[in-house]
Parts: structure tokens; sequence; C-alpha cells
């Protein structure tokens, strides 16, 4: 939990620790292959449309929530919802409806922490912004040990880095919305979006690496 709250912590401060480590592992993702096959580079465009729209509907909800526009927040709050449905079921062709379920539950549950560190920070509790973090981590463990048990080529311990720096960019972005500062936001939404870019490869290299019949 102490990695999730240092990254949490640094980027509310400025530090570029979280920045450095998604830009490098953005420059190591996107570096392409010898050979890249079609399904493969259909494979990674979906999964970043998918993972972007996980970010852009996650940021809707936030600036509904400060300006209290309640109609715009349960718009947005549909459309997380919608995502991450179809970020579950872009996983079930290769591992089955269980996995899709369990996937968009472990999905729901990375919503409800920043959503629970939204509120929290609206509310300036600092207590439990600390119970939210936490509930983050604990969460992008779990995400991480889920898809690395399907998938031997998708280490767990880089994709809880990966998601780790993802979560952290979520509470940079909350705290950056909330203060009004926009040039920090700015700055977080470019890194949050490469980052994803980061993700989606990944995960798309890995099944691509386990079914290579399919690629």
């Amino acid at each position: 939990m102490r990695s999730a709250l240092f990254l949490a912590a640094a980027l509310c401060m400025g530090l570029t620790v979280p920045a450095i480590f998604a830009h490098d592992m953005h420059i190591a993702a996107a570096t392409p292959a010898p050979s890249v096959s079609t399904k493969l580079q259909a494979t990674r465009t979906a999964l970043r449309d998918l993972w972007h729209g996980h970010v852009v509907a996650v940021r809707k909800v936030v600036v509904a929530g400060i300006a209290k526009n309640k109609a715009a927040k349960a718009k947005a709050e549909a459309e997380v919802v919608d995502n991450a449905h179809a970020i579950a079921g872009a996983i079930e062709p290769y591992y089955g409806a269980p996995a899709r379920d369990q996937l968009f539950t472990l999905l729901a549950g990375h919503y409800g922490a920043v959503k629970a560190y939204f509120e929290a920070s609206l509310a300036k509790d600092a207590k439990k912004e600390s119970e939210a973090t936490d509930q983050i981590t604990t969460n992008a463990e779990a995400i991480a040990k889920f898809l690395s048990g399907a998938n031997p080529n998708l280490p767990e311990a880089t994709l809880l880095e990966l998601l780790q720096v993802h979560g952290s960019h979520h509470i940079s972005q909350i705290q950056q919305l909330i203060a009004k500062d926009h040039a920090g936001e700015a700055a977080t939404w470019k890194e949050m979006t490469d980052h994803m870019n980061v993700i989606a490869d990944a995960l798309a290299d890995g099944i691509a690496k386990q079914f290579p019949a399919k690629f």
C-alpha cells in the first residue's frame, strides 16, 4: 500500500517520479515490434480506445460532481459502467464469460475506490482520502493478480506498477480539478492518456503472445 500512497503524494506535490515512470513505460510499450500483425495492431487500437474511454468518463464524473450537476454526473457514471463492461468484454474471446465477469467486478471496484477518493476530497476528509487510496491500491493488486494469473506473459509486478501509476493519475487529477489548477491538470491528462496506451498495449501484446494462432 505504501507504494501507491507514495505515488499519490508525489503527484499531488508536483514531483515527477510517476510521470517519469509512465513516460519510460510508454516509450518501451510504443516501440514497434519487428513484425506486428494486422490483428495485433487492431487489438492494440481497440484496447487503447476502451482504456481512453475509461479516463474520459471518470473525468466527466469529477467535473460534474464539482459543478454539482446531478444529471451530468449520473450520465457520466453510466458511461463509466458501460465502459467497464466493454473492457471486460474484450477479454471474453480469450478467457471466457466467467473471466469477463470477474474483470468487470474488479473494474467496478476500481471506480468505486476512485469515486470514494473524490468524495473524500470534496469533503476535505483526509482520513477518508487515505482509506480510499488504500482501496485503490488493494484493487490494483487484485487486478494485477487476476490478469497475471490468466496470462503468464503479464508479470504481476509489472501490471501492479502500471495500475499504481494509473491510480496516482486519478488522484492527482481530482486534486487539480478541485483546486482549479488547469495547467497542472492538463499536464496530468497528457500523462494519463499516454499511460492508457501503455496499459492497453501491454495487455494486447500479452494476449497475442499467449494465443499466437489467433494473431
